[in-house]
């Protein structure tokens, strides 16, 4: 199933965290935080301004982002585990 999101929101899937601290211990799966980093999947045309213009959103396809810890909606779609936030709720792009 393809999903294009609306607008200035963006589809973006968590990128897995580490399952081992620096020191050599295995983190388990019940004290693992979601990861606050993740890769964007699809995003919206674009923020529609007052004026009725369109203005482009700041990342693509592709890109490797940072968001916030309770942001956005999770989503699951043909097994993924996918959030949509808005551009609002990316804290940066990773380059």
């Amino acid at each position: 199933m393809a999903l294009r999101p609306l607008q200035d929101r963006i589809l973006a899937k968590r990128l897995e965290s580490e399952e081992k601290t620096k020191g050599g211990i295995i983190i388990p799966d019940s004290a693992k935080e979601k990861p606050l980093e993740g890769k964007v999947v699809a995003v919206g045309r674009g923020k529609v301004l007052e004026d009725g213009s369109v203005r482009e959103l700041d990342v693509k396809k592709g890109d490797r982002i940072l968001f916030g810890k309770y942001a956005g909606t999770e989503v699951k779609i043909d097994g993924d585990e996918l959030v949509i936030l808005r551009e609002d709720d990316v804290l940066a792009v990773v380059e």
